[in-house]
């Protein structure tokens, strides 16, 4: 079964610094037939305005990952950690037991545009931990390469979540088939430009929900980056 969701239904908040689109229930925004999928629970499409950002604040019990597209977020957080997060580079903060932390856009005239997700952990009062890769644009180009799993294979960063995280680029004729698990859920969000997805014509901030599905197939990119997620059912 494959169930659209249109980027101009999502929740919408206008912060003026801050533009929220937010794929689930968050926040102000209540939706009870857009709650989660599996254990995914938000996508929130943001874009930072130069010199703002989110204050020192605290989560538990999620795993947090953060995908830049454009500019460059500011970490920091109550492990000690700061680090800037670009452009190709997947960071994951477990809270676990809780977690403090800020981010922010330091630049003076760019905005930072990026996903942040929220998947449900397997275990609840984990200790907090953070991790950082980068993945090369080559590694994404016309395939999709994985950048979060429950055991870190092939290089991903490691989330506490029966649930697997891949990010691909297709333009043109690239193209991809990848063979789906039917008793799992999969979820595709195209981040900016156009994709077919099963037949589907998908633009940014378009998703597509599969359940019972045996097959996923991108194609017809026109500058496309697509996050694709495995989850239990």
């Amino acid at each position: 079964m494959l169930t659209l969701r249109k980027s101009d239904e999502r929740g919408h908040a206008d912060h003026g610094w801050l533009q929220s689109f937010h794929s689930f229930s968050f926040a102000e925004y209540h939706d009870p037939a857009h709650m989660g999928f599996g254990p995914l629970r938000v996508i929130n499409d943001d874009v930072i305005a130069p010199g703002r950002g989110f204050g020192m604040h605290g989560h538990r019990d999620m795993e947090i990952v953060t995908y830049v597209l454009q500019g460059k977020l500011t970490h920091k957080d109550s492990l000690g950690t700061g680090a800037d997060i670009l452009p190709g580079e997947v960071q994951r903060m477990s809270a676990g037991k809780g977690i403090l932390h800020s981010e922010f856009n330091h630049a003076l005239y760019e905005p930072v545009h990026l996903l942040q997700i929220w998947i449900l952990p397997t275990e609840r009062n984990l200790r907090p931990s953070y991790e950082q890769t980068h993945f090369s644009e080559s590694e994404k180009r016309g395939r999709l390469r994985l950048v979060a799993s429950p055991d870190g294979r092939e290089g991903s960063v490691t989330i506490h979540a029966d649930a697997s995280l891949s990010a691909g680029l297709f333009d043109g004729d690239e193209h991809a088939d990848v063979a789906l698990d039917p008793a799992r859920k999969a979820y595709v969000h195209v981040a900016r430009g156009s994709l077919v997805v099963n037949g589907q014509a998908l633009q940014a901030g378009d998703a597509l929900k599969l359940e019972g599905e045996s097959q996923l197939t991108l194609s017809q990119g026109q500058q496309a980056e697509v996050l694709v997620f495995d989850l239990a059912a």
